[in-house]
């Protein structure tokens, strides 16, 4: 009688110190763990060989991109059982040192190793990254960028839908995703306070939606900056598509190879996470240079909560490896004190953590519905990272395990004239 399922269940709780939170699947078709809700399905043995050889977050990962583990049902409702065992555990949970001192968790690992069936460890997916030993070179950046951006411009199509902006939409409570994502630019336009004739530099211009909506809505001029061969020659298109071509330049060029300032505002949307700490002050630095005194920077950025010890903070694995390849979040205050540093003045901050995490589930559903032509333009697992990465972004941003913020910054002159409204936020009026 096939068994394996119950086996399994028996073992985890012996690991877990906990019963199995959700319905568990194994190859040999039995079931075990509560019944209704998502299940769990454990393919192959090379499955539990991962998570042997890399127990946690990382060995979970492999075996998902490989297609060893899969999941039945709910996604995000999976997601919610495991992330007490892997993502939000407590502070006074064991980690696996402590737990094997424990005689029953040895004998369970020891049963795993029996299932596992041949020892060694299995190669990992092909779409993992290899870990780079300097980062944030010139050259690291562009290949980290290349990793992630230069996945298929008909790919991102699929899941970001015809607006192509890749970072936080501004919703209301009824409205699509082309109108979210719209209101989103026109927010940060009118934050930049954009006046016809002025010049605009977008940092990190992705698909060039936001340098298309502000030569076009706001009759400024744009040179935007991309590391992604693919991107840059997608918004090239689509700049020439809309007549736009004497107003909007689209380079693939570092924004530290940017010499040709002054510019009356800058944009920085979802760019900010690629720069790494050491690097932040540099970035902050630069932009700062670029600008004319009483320009304006948005720096529209993910934050994660601080640590109580910050210099115990590591990056996710499963984002690290096949994500964001040299990724690094900061806190939002360590965000606003490196801007001050750089001879910023800070003048507004704006979380947009929900619209986020409304933003990722309307993705998820763009990939989920068209699932077949995603896995035809990338590979199966280049599309199963995406979904679970967005999926698990998602409920992150829900929790308040991460947000993404607005930080309106001004190069203030030493006169001290912002140029900045009396009253603040002025920008949400609509007109």
């Amino acid at each position: 009688m096939p068994d394996a399922a119950l086996r399994l269940e028996s073992l985890f709780e012996q690991l877990l110190g906990a019963p199995l939170p959700m319905r568990m699947r194994a190859w040999d078709g039995s079931e075990a763990g509560p019944p209704g809700g998502p299940t769990l399905v454990i393919r192959n043995r090379r499955a539990l060989r991962r998570l042997i050889w890399k127990p946690g977050e990382l060995g979970l990962a492999r075996a998902w991109v490989a297609g060893d583990l899969g999941v039945e049902g709910d996604l995000y409702a999976a997601l919610r059982a495991m992330a007490g065992l892997v993502w939000e555990r407590s502070a006074g949970a064991r980690g696996l040192g402590e737990a094997l001192r424990d005689p029953d968790v040895r004998a369970a690992v020891r049963g795993l190793l029996r299932m596992g069936g041949p020892l060694g460890p299995p190669a990992p997916p092909a779409e993992e990254v290899r870990r780079r030993r300097r980062l944030h070179t010139r050259r690291s950046d562009k290949r980290a960028v290349s990793h992630h951006y230069d996945v298929g411009n008909d790919f991102y199509e699929i899941v970001l839908g015809p607006s192509m902006v890749y970072s936080c939409a501004y919703w209301e409570d009824a409205g699509t995703l082309e109108d979210a994502q719209r209101d989103k630019l026109e927010l940060v336009c009118r934050k930049l306070d954009l006046r016809p004739g002025g010049r605009l530099l977008d940092v990190g211009c992705g698909w060039g939606s936001m340098a298309i909506h502000a030569a076009r809505e706001h009759g400024v001029s744009v040179v935007g900056v991309t590391l992604s061969q693919e991107q840059a020659a997608y918004a090239r298109k689509r700049v020439a598509d809309e007549g736009l071509t004497d107003r909007v330049e689209i380079r693939v060029q570092d924004y530290r190879d940017v010499t040709d300032g002054p510019y009356d505002a800058i944009s920085s949307i979802g760019m900010a996470e690629h720069v790494g700490a050491e690097r932040y002050l540099e970035y902050a630095r630069v932009l700062h240079a670029l600008l004319k005194p009483g320009g304006r920077l948005l720096n529209h950025q993910i934050a994660r909560r601080p640590a109580n010890d910050e210099s115990k903070h590591r990056a996710d694995e499963f984002i690290d490896a096949y994500v964001f390849p040299d990724g690094e979040l900061a806190p939002v205050g360590t965000t606003v004190t490196q801007l001050e540093r750089a001879g910023f003045e800070v003048r507004d901050v704006e979380s947009l953590r929900e619209h986020y995490a409304l933003t990722l589930r309307q993705w998820v559903a763009n990939l989920e519905a068209q699932w077949a032509s995603a896995v035809r333009l990338t590979g199966p697992g280049r599309a199963r990272v995406w979904r679970l990465y967005m999926a698990a972004s998602a409920l992150a941003f829900e929790r308040n395990r991460i947000g993404v913020n607005q930080v309106l910054a001004v190069r203030t002159p030493v006169r001290g004239t912002s140029g900045m409204p009396l009253r603040a936020r002025t920008w949400n009026a609509r007109t």
